[in-house]
């Protein structure tokens, strides 16, 4: 159903303070596809529309490719494991080079 580097129009709901809200696009990045489709959580990392300049945000751009508007900015330091059942619909596909740029800052910031 959704596999890494796509992008998805999610179903975040009710957040705490902080948190992504609402119905937002996120980037999945995991699992693997190797756990199958039927695997019953993805792992994602929401994304704004708020430039606020930090080195852990990735920059998309608006393209077909994309399926986004607007500029927009993959968040990181907020990935969090949801159910597929958040997935509204697929948006669209990030390039290699945001895909390699956002599992390195990802990587250096959990040090795992």
């Amino acid at each position: 159903m959704a596999s890494a580097d796509e992008l998805w129009l999610v179903d975040f709901g009710t957040p705490y303070p902080g948190e992504p809200a609402d119905l937002r696009p996120a980037l999945v990045i995991g699992p693997p596809d190797t756990f199958g489709p039927l695997f019953p959580f993805v792992i994602v990392a929401p994304l704004t529309t708020t430039r606020r300049g930090l080195s852990l945000h990735v920059e998309l751009d608006p393209s077909p490719g994309t399926g986004l508007d607007e500029t927009s900015y993959v968040q990181c330091e907020l990935i969090r494991s949801i159910s597929r059942k958040r997935l509204v619909h697929p948006l669209g596909i990030v390039g290699p080079d945001e895909s390699h740029l956002v599992k390195t800052v990802i990587k250096t910031l959990l040090d795992y």
